[in-house]
């Protein structure tokens, strides 16, 4: 801690009284500690490095640091200048600064209740290395993280050159402490909501999205703005950041109150994007499987559902409909009149529909030669040039980085689907580098599934795998959105007309009308439970717009009955996977079915596909979801106008008020990576384990706790929070409580 001593300034809406910064307990009052009121930010040399550090909205600091050569103000960057929200009054900062310094004098700059200062170390009074503080409301600070240097340690911004020329490696090095914990980071299959501890490489692939944007226990958001693949470290003393190939080093920070997570949120929302309102059909009930095949089956699909009087919403065509992988259309010869198909889809049940598309282009589609010729495809930096192979045919991706490329996509999407009745599209294998499995030789041998090499390092418009992979699956969402947008002629961050579904993104992917998937997990009740803490994760990060495959993607070969859709084994776990997915922002089942006398790209996977006696079930969550459209609404406009979550993980909401959720927390325990609140009134604990009949659940104690806030969805019980109660969790019902009258639930009516 540290105490001010007097003369006060009107700093960005604030009262400030600080003039020179002395320590709680002093050894020596610096002179040389400068505080600089209404900074536009400082430029600090550093031998042969240049450290840029602004205010940033409010609460908030940008940092930018490069070696030799300054930026170009062409560098990739998924931040906001000016950020939505925040003093700066519509007015971008470039690389503006009003202070330059080279490192020998200690210089403070405070926005709102944060405040940056530079220090030195025992043998320096000058100051080189940034620390973030948060000024308490009696005008102490609070350490929130500083530049990690203990004595004789590594610089905490390290460079280092693979070659010649202006790109360098990066590792960014941050103090933190044991208990510290860290929420976000994108998703991640390992059962974790708190990441301490966790080493994360930032290369995307199949049910892997890291991402570098994390809320801190002790009370700050941090994104790391760089599209350069790396790695996050999350150690007891030590976060760190790793760029493997970059040209300026680019992060922000910003702080509240420690608990006070709406708050981070709405700040680092403000740096990263908010997201639109998604139309009104698409809160409903989505239905695709593996695969339909053909005009014929999908008009009797949509045929099935009217006559049993079953609500949808949306249809999806996935993959393999198309003659030649890059052709992006339905296959002619399966397909003979997609825009009369589409007019007797919606006749019959209203719904939209949906087609996948993917980013490989062989050299036998149609766009191929036209691609090349104009440069639209990516490459590799050695070998053939291949991207990937798939069916025994080699190929090569789009590349989304390239605005032409992107235009080109959109033209061809719109004249195939969307002038035809097709408006949303599935972007699937959309990680970047090769087709997104974490090894290459995609397709190519059912026994050989890894071989060592490393995955390809793709030569993009907007620079390599390494420098900028981590803007592949973002740009690619951008090409729908921008191509989406002009067809409608709406603005971004309006509200959606229609949606796309991608299988991955980063920084910021919430500001596209796009859903975030978990990828292809296996069926099994193990995957289940992951899927829970990974959905929490991704909210965390900023991802409201989030879903997975109900009842799971693909079989495990090592569990006889997974997805055997004639097991009871697998329906159980379908029906609690279903079930759970009422509760998550997009409801939505997918995958590889198997079944007797059918290949499992035929098996079925509609609602009363598995058993008689469990169609009703199935069914009763479909028109739950329907009855909960208002509530559904009123949260997704809270996600656009704030970025409050809506998948909520317990500490978001009662950290505060109950000790025991941070204890839980901290250690990863199930209670807060299987439970979560959905939206403010509801909360949501799936069942993860077979043969179930009832199931413990922990209910926190809430803020002014009443005697029994907590009521039982399926028994109108009610319950005393801050303790855990055992409640009747036949396969019929998954274990649900609500806070407030049930009745101003399904009305909407939840935020005053």
């Amino acid at each position: 801690m540290r105490s001010v001593v007097n003369s006060c300034w009107l700093l960005l809406g604030s009262t400030l009284c600080i003039s020179h910064v002395a320590l709680a307990n002093p050894v020596q009052q610096r002179d040389s500690d400068y505080f600089m009121p209404n900074s536009t930010g400082f430029r600090m040399q550093h031998g042969f490095e240049t450290v840029l550090v602004q205010p940033f909205g409010y609460d908030g600091f940008r940092v930018r640091a490069w070696p030799f050569r300054p930026p170009t103000g062409n560098e990739v960057s998924f931040i906001y200048d000016p950020p939505i929200e925040g003093p700066e009054d519509g007015k971008a900062h470039g690389t503006s600064f009003d202070t330059a310094f080279n490192g020998n004098r200690s210089i403070a700059i405070r926005n709102g209740n944060t405040l940056v200062r530079t220090s030195g170390n025992s043998g320096n009074p000058g100051g080189y290395r940034l620390a973030f503080y948060r000024v308490e409301q009696n005008g102490t600070e609070t350490l929130l993280t500083n530049e990690y240097a203990p004595l004789k340690s590594i610089n905490p911004r390290y460079y280092s050159w693979s070659g010649s020329g202006s790109e360098f490696s990066a590792e960014f090095s941050f103090s933190t402490t044991p208990d510290e914990q860290v929420y976000g980071t994108g998703t991640q299959q390992d059962h974790l909501v708190n990441k301490k501890g966790s080493t994360i490489d930032l290369i995307n692939y199949n049910t892997f999205i890291p991402t570098p944007v994390f809320m801190s226990s002790k009370g700050y958001g941090f994104v790391w703005n760089m599209a350069s693949e790396g790695r996050m470290e999350f150690g007891p003393l030590r976060n760190r950041f790793t760029a493997r190939v970059a040209t300026v080093v680019d992060y922000a920070i910003t702080s509240a109150h420690p608990g006070d997570y709406d708050t981070l949120q709405r700040r680092l929302s403000a740096m990263t994007g908010r997201a639109p309102t998604p139309p009104d059909w698409s809160l409903g009930y989505i239905q695709s499987k593996l695969r339909y095949e053909n005009q014929t089956e999908f008009i009797l699909l949509a045929q099935n559902f009217k006559e049993r009087k079953i609500p949808v919403s949306m249809f999806v065509i996935d993959y393999q409909s198309w003659a030649h992988q890059g052709d992006w259309a339905l296959d002619p010869r399966l397909w003979p009149d997609v825009e009369s198909m589409s007019k007797k889809v919606k006749e019959l049940t209203g719904a939209e529909i949906m087609a996948s598309l993917w980013p490989s282009v062989s050299d036998n589609s149609v766009n191929y030669l036209e691609m090349q010729a104009n440069g639209y495809l990516s490459a590799t930096r050695d070998g053939p040039g291949i991207t990937d192979s798939w069916n025994g045919s080699y190929i090569r991706n789009y590349d989304s980085t390239n605005p032409e490329a992107r235009d080109f996509l959109w033209k061809t999407l719109k004249r195939n689907y969307y002038d035809k009745g097709i408006k949303n599209f599935w972007i699937d294998q959309a990680d970047g580098g090769s087709l997104g499995e974490a090894y290459e030789n995609n397709g190519q041998s059912t026994y050989i599934q890894s071989i060592p090499y490393a995955l390809p390092n793709s030569n993009y418009f907007a620079g390599t795998q390494f420098g900028v992979g981590k803007l592949y699956p973002w740009a690619h969402q951008q090409a729908i959105e921008e191509g989406t947008r002009n067809a409608t002629s709406t603005e971004m961050g309006s509200p959606c007309d229609h949606i796309s579904l991608s299988r991955s993104g980063y920084i910021g992917s919430q500001r596209f009308c796009s859903m975030i998937w978990s990828g292809d997990v296996s069926a099994v009740w193990e995957t289940l439970g992951l899927q829970i803490a990974s959905g929490l994760s991704a909210a965390a990060t900023g991802w409201g717009w989030w879903t997975m495959d109900a009842g799971g993607f693909q079989p495990d070969p090592t569990v006889p009955w997974s997805t055997d859709i004639d097991r009871p084994e697998y329906r159980e776990l379908y029906i609690r996977w279903f079930q759970w997915s009422t509760f998550v922002p997009f409801m939505r089942t997918h995958g590889q079915r198997v079944c007797a006398h059918q290949n499992a790209y035929t098996c079925p996977n509609e609602p009363w596909s598995y058993g008689e006696e469990n169609t009703p079930t199935i069914v009763s969550y479909i028109k739950l979801r329907y009855q909960l459209a208002p509530y559904l609404r009123a949260v997704f406009n809270q996600f656009h106008k704030t970025g409050r979550m809506i998948m909520r993980p317990l500490y978001m909401d009662f950290e505060k008020s109950d000790p025991n959720i941070g204890r839980m927390t901290q250690q990863n325990t199930n209670v807060t990576t299987q439970q979560y609140m959905f939206g403010p009134n509801l909360l949501v604990s799936p069942v993860t384990l077979p043969n179930v009949t009832e199931w413990s659940v922990y209910l926190p104690r809430t803020q002014g706790d009443t005697e029994t806030p907590w009521t039982y969805w399926w028994t109108n019980q009610t319950y005393a929070g801050g303790q855990t109660v055992t409640v009747p969790a036949p396969v019929e019902h998954i274990p649900l409580f609500h806070l407030g009258a049930r009745n101003d639930i399904l009305k909407g009516n939840i935020f005053k």
